[in-house]
C-alpha cells in the first residue's frame, strides 16, 4: 500500500474530516446553484422582455400611423437592451447581481436614463451575495484551516514530533502525502459543484481550466499559510486563533479598509448626481430663448442648421434638441465618471496583486465577466444604439417628414454585441 492510499485511508476514517469535506461540498453546491438560478432569472426576464417589447411597439405605431407624427413615435417608443449573463456568471455575479440586465431608452437624453441604475464598485467591499465566488473567497480557507491547522501540532501533543522530525524521509513520507490527501479532498470538493455548474451554463473549456486553476492557486495560499504558522506554532488552538485571525484580516478587513481607501483616493459623482444635473439642462431649455437652445445643438449637429427655424410655441425638433443639448452639458462629468469607474477598478486590481482574496475574486469576476468593465461595455452598446436612434428619428423631425407603420419597421435594433458608434 502506498503512502498516499495508506493517508487516505486513514483520512476517510476521520469522520470530522469528512463532515467537513462534505460541508463544504454542500456549500459549493448551493453557492452553484444559487448562481444559475439568478443567471437563468436574468436569462428569462429578457426572453420574456422580446414579445412585450414586440407587443408595446405594435400598440404605439398604430397609434402614430393615423396621424403620422414623427415626434409621437420618436417620443413614446422605448427601445429594449440587454446584457445577458455570460457562461461562467454563475460563479460570479458581481456586477450582474446589482446593475440592470435590461434597460429601455428612448431617443430623449440618455444620461438620465443611463443612470436609473447606478454603478458601484464592490470588488474590495464586504461580501455579498452567495455564490461559488463567496463559498470560494471567503467560506473555504476556514475549512482549510480546519484540516490542517493542526497538522504538526497535534504530533507535537501527542510526543512523536520530535521523532518524525529527526527521520530523514519524514517529509517524503508522512508529511507529503498526509498534505496531498487533505488538498485533494478540499481540490474536489470544490471542484466537483463548479464542475457541474460549468456543465449545465455551457461554460467554455478554457474558461473551466482557468477556474479550476484558479481554485487550485487559492487553496495552495491558504494551504501553505496555514502549513508555515503550524509548523512554527505550538498548540492546535493558539495555531486555529492565529489563522482565524488572518483569514479576518485578509478575508474581511483589509479588504474593507482598502475599499474605504480608494473610494478616498479616487472621489466620484454618483450616477444618480449626473442625471439631476442633466435633467436640470432640460428642464432649463423651457425657461431660455428656443434660438439660444438651437444654437447650442447646431454647434453639434451643424447638418440640422439649415431646416426652418422653431417658431411656433413648442415643436418636436425644439424638444428633442434640448434633450440632446442636455445630455452635452453633462457629458464631460459622463466622463470623469467613467474614468473614475476605471481607475477605481485599476487600483482594486493593484491591491489583488498583495491581497490573494481581493486579487481572486477579481479574476473570477473579470472571467464571468460581471465587473464594472463589463459592465461600462454594455452602456457604452446602449451609447451607441442610442446614437443611432437619435440618427433615424432626426431626419423625419427636422425635416417633418410624416412617419407611418413601416417607418417602425425601419427603426434601428439593438443587438447585445458590440455597436460601433
Amino acid at each position: 500500500m502506498s503512502a498516499f492510499t495508506r493517508e487516505l485511508v486513514f483520512f476517510i476514517r476521520l469522520r470530522s474530516g469528512i463532515a467537513a469535506l462534505a460541508l463544504l461540498l454542500l456549500l459549493g453546491l448551493g453557492g452553484v446553484a444559487s448562481g444559475l438560478l439568478e443567471t437563468q432569472r436574468q436569462h428569462d426576464a429578457i426572453t420574456r422582455m422580446q414579445p412585450l417589447q414586440a407587443s408595446d411597439v405594435s400598440a404605439i405605431s398604430a397609434w402614430v400611423s393615423r396621424s403620422g407624427d414623427p415626434g409621437n413615435a420618436a417620443y413614446y417608443t422605448f427601445h429594449a437592451t440587454w446584457n445577458p449573463p455570460s457562461d461562467l456568471a454563475f460563479a460570479a455575479l458581481g456586477m450582474g447581481d446589482v446593475a440592470p440586465s435590461i434597460l429601455r431608452v428612448r431617443a430623449l437624453g440618455l444620461e438620465a436614463q443611463l443612470y436609473e441604475g447606478d454603478i458601484i464598485n464592490p470588488e474590495v467591499a464586504m461580501p455579498g451575495r452567495f455564490d461559488f465566488a463567496f463559498v470560494l473567497i471567503y467560506v473555504a480557507p476556514l475549512f482549510v484551516i480546519l484540516l490542517l491547522h493542526d497538522l504538526f501540532s497535534a504530533e507535537r501533543e501527542a510526543g512523536r514530533l520530535g521523532v518524525l522530525r529527526s527521520t530523514p524521509q519524514a517529509t517524503a513520507r508522512l508529511w507529503a502525502p498526509r498534505i496531498a490527501v487533505r488538498l485533494a479532498g478540499l481540490l474536489v470538493a470544490l471542484a466537483l459543484p463548479f464542475l457541474l455548474g460549468a456543465l449545465i451554463a455551457g461554460t467554455p473549456g478554457w474558461k473551466t481550466a482557468a477556474v479550476l486553476g484558479l481554485i487550485a492557486a487559492y487553496l495552495a495560499f491558504w494551504s501553505l499559510l496555514s502549513l508555515a504558522v503550524g509548523w512554527r506554532g505550538t498548540t492546535s488552538i493558539g495555531n486555529g486563533m492565529t489563522l482565524a485571525a488572518l483569514w479576518l484580516v485578509l478575508a474581511l478587513v483589509a479588504p474593507s479598509l482598502a475599499h474605504v481607501a480608494i473610494n478616498t483616493a479616487v472621489p466620484l459623482r454618483q450616477g444618480a448626481e449626473l442625471s439631476l444635473l442633466q435633467r436640470n439642462a432640460v428642464h432649463r431649455a423651457w425657461d431660455i430663448p428656443k434660438t439660444a437652445t438651437m444654437d447650442a445643438f447646431f454647434q453639434s449637429h451643424p447638418e440640422w442648421a439649415g431646416t426652418a427655424p422653431v417658431t411656433a410655441p413648442f415643436h418636436w425638433k425644439w424638444y428633442f434638441a434640448f434633450h440632446q443639448v442636455g445630455d452635452e452639458s453633462v457629458a464631460t462629468l459622463a466622463q470623469q465618471y467613467r474614468d473614475g469607474i476605471l481607475e477605481r477598478s485599476r487600483l482594486a486590481e493593484r491591491l489583488g496583486l498583495i491581497l490573494p482574496t481581493v486579487g481572486a475574486q477579481l479574476a473570477l469576476h473579470r472571467l464571468a465577466e460581471t465587473d464594472p468593465r463589463a459592465q461600462l461595455a454594455y452602456q457604452d452598446r446602449v451609447r451607441a444604439f442610442h446614437k443611432r436612434l437619435r440618427t433615424f428619428y432626426y431626419p423625419y423631425i427636422f425635416n417633418e417628414r410624416p412617419f407611418g407603420m413601416e417607418d417602425f419597421e425601419k427603426a434601428p435594433r439593438y443587438a447585445p454585441e458590440i455597436q460601433e458608434p
